[in-house]
């Protein structure tokens, strides 16, 4: 992909980003929970976007990030436990809504564009080392999250903590939301080592 289709494909990936964030932020289920659930898509763009010519990150990378800031603003608008997905679990069965289950999962998938990092700086001696590099760093941000949503449960002590924390009476929600964040990390290392001769 030539440089030019590079940056009106990831131009596209942000216009699409940013009108279902306006839809988002009207009439949200709870705005505190908006707030908070969009600050991470906020400062992910804001990052992204400054360092946007020196990464030169390839649009795979960025469509994985553009994936996951899609699941992110819908979430925050519904919360992740009452999106409508019920098509969903109604054919797999589902009785919990898993929603927050496929964000995670798509979380660990930006292994691709961690690993893409890593090697092109040098951050590992060769591409298999920054995949598994990859998957590593993935854990370590899934579980950080995790304590992140336990402690703002905590102190906010109230519905939109819970709605934050989004566990939905699963005393396991924790360990499960790593699992899917680790899942998805090894697919995504497995993506990058078959893309990464393409990864431009």
């Amino acid at each position: 992909m030539t440089a030019t289709a590079r940056h009106i494909t990831n131009g596209v990936f942000l216009l699409i980003l940013l009108g279902l964030s306006v839809w988002s932020a009207i009439n949200p289920y709870d705005m505190q929970v908006w707030w908070t659930e969009m600050s991470t898509v906020f400062v992910l763009v804001a990052v992204f976007g400054c360092l946007y010519k020196r990464l030169q990150l390839s649009v795979l990378s960025y469509f994985f990030i553009f994936l996951w800031c899609w699941l992110q603003v819908i979430g925050a608008h519904y919360t992740f436990e009452l999106v409508p997905f019920e098509s969903v679990g109604n054919f797999f069965g589902f009785e919990r809504n898993h929603y927050d289950r496929l964000a995670h999962f798509v979380v660990g998938l930006n292994a691709v564009g961690i690993a893409e990092l890593l090697w092109r700086y040098r951050g590992a001696p060769s591409a298999r080392a920054a995949a598994i590099y990859s998957v590593v760093i993935i854990m370590a941000v899934a579980n950080f999250w995790e304590l992140v949503e336990w402690i703002y449960a905590e102190i906010d002590g109230g519905s939109a903590g819970l709605a934050f924390l989004g566990s939905q009476g699963d005393v396991w929600d924790a360990q499960k939301d790593m699992l899917m964040d680790t899942l998805g990390a090894v697919l995504g290392a497995v993506i990058f080592l078959c893309a990464r001769c393409r990864l431009k």
